[in-house]
């Protein structure tokens, strides 16, 4: 008669699964004291997906027509972050779109906007898309200071660049936005410039407009999302702020601009889906909040669009949301970018 072996609940358990268990526990506890765990995980998301929208918004991209001169490091001496030119077949200064890629702060690169500013050059403007350092391995504010820094970098080099520093307008998308409306809020706002720390690069007369798309502008209605995209967000601003509660700390207050626009804060350009939460809670609210200081407005929301627009859905060309969306976005950009006819004399 054979005899019974132990119960499952007694036997030891095999190496591998202990093994595996103490990597969990660990990886668990490490999330506790770090955003770095789980900022990874939405940042391989976030990549993909950039990813995948590029290819799509390659396919609208003109074939020809185009200049690119990629890779320039803007830092001091050569060194840092680099940006990208995209400027049409000619010569002479352009009106210039600088883009501040999205990627909530953790992710993201000037290549996924890549096809969208070749579009815009095809239209007749030079289309920079910049690169920035990402938490949580950079924080605030090295985002903003480098988008700063570059803006001095187009402005000392923009003859060779064929950007007009008469004539430029600040865009982003996402975080990029919000980055967009910090830095457009830094030239327009002395007293907020000082608070910050940071001598914009621009004067106000300069920065002749702002896009943006899908951004985040009220921190304290950030404070309040729950389920999922609140855990993405909460990981998101604590990798760039440094701080787990980061609703309290200075950079909080700082990246909430919808408290420091005023009415010289350029005429702006503003849209969002309506499967988007952001929008509710963020674009709308940006743009009452612009209009009621008086500043130009052209906004562009979907309520009742069905099937629902979500997040960066003006990326998404194929869909014709998203070509009205840039259409729109052009029409702004001819606005604002116009020259100013000189005033005569008497």
């Amino acid at each position: 008669m054979r005899a019974r072996g132990a119960p499952w609940y007694r036997r030891p358990l095999p190496l591998t699964l202990l093994a595996f268990g103490v990597v969990v526990l660990a990886v668990v506890v490490w999330g506790l004291v770090t955003p770095w765990p789980s900022a990874l995980v939405i940042r391989a998301v976030f990549e993909r997906g950039g990813r995948a929208t590029a290819k799509e918004m390659s396919r609208h991209v003109p074939a020809s027509g185009v200049t690119a001169r990629t890779g320039l490091p803007y830092g001091e001496h050569g060194k840092g972050p680099a940006l990208d030119v995209f400027t049409p077949d000619g010569e002479g200064a352009l009106p210039t779109v600088v883009w501040v890629h999205g990627g909530a702060w953790i992710s993201g690169s000037k290549q996924d906007v890549a096809p969208y500013l070749r579009i815009l050059a095809a239209r007749g403007y030079t289309a920079v898309g910049l690169d920035y350092s990402v938490a949580p391995g950079a924080t605030y504010p090295t985002a903003i200071t480098q988008v700063n820094t570059a803006l001095a970098y187009l402005r000392r080099n923009a003859a060779d660049l064929r950007v007009d520093p008469e004539r430029i307008v600040l865009a982003g998308d996402s975080a990029g936005a919000q980055i967009a409306s910090q830095v457009a809020t830094m030239v327009t706002n002395p007293a907020y410039a000082r608070e910050v720390g940071i001598a914009p690069a621009l004067g106000p007369e300069q920065l002749r407009g702002v896009v943006l798309n899908c951004g985040v502008y009220d921190l304290t209605a950030m404070s309040r999302l729950t389920g999922v995209v609140g855990w993405g967000f909460r990981t998101a601003l604590w990798s760039y702020t440094g701080h787990r509660d980061w609703a309290d700390t200075p950079a909080g207050r700082e990246m909430s601009t919808i408290d420091d626009v005023t009415a010289a804060f350029p005429p702006t350009y503003i849209s969002g889906g309506n499967g988007d939460g952001l929008t509710a809670t963020q674009s709308v609210p940006m743009a009452e909040r612009l209009r009621q200081l008086g500043v130009p407005v052209t906004a562009v929301f979907w309520d009742g669009h069905q099937p629902p627009l979500q997040h960066e859905y003006q990326f998404h060309l194929d869909d014709p949301a998203a070509q009205h969306a840039l259409t729109e976005t052009l029409a702004f950009l001819g606005r604002v970018t116009a020259p100013v006819p000189a005033t005569r004399s008497r």
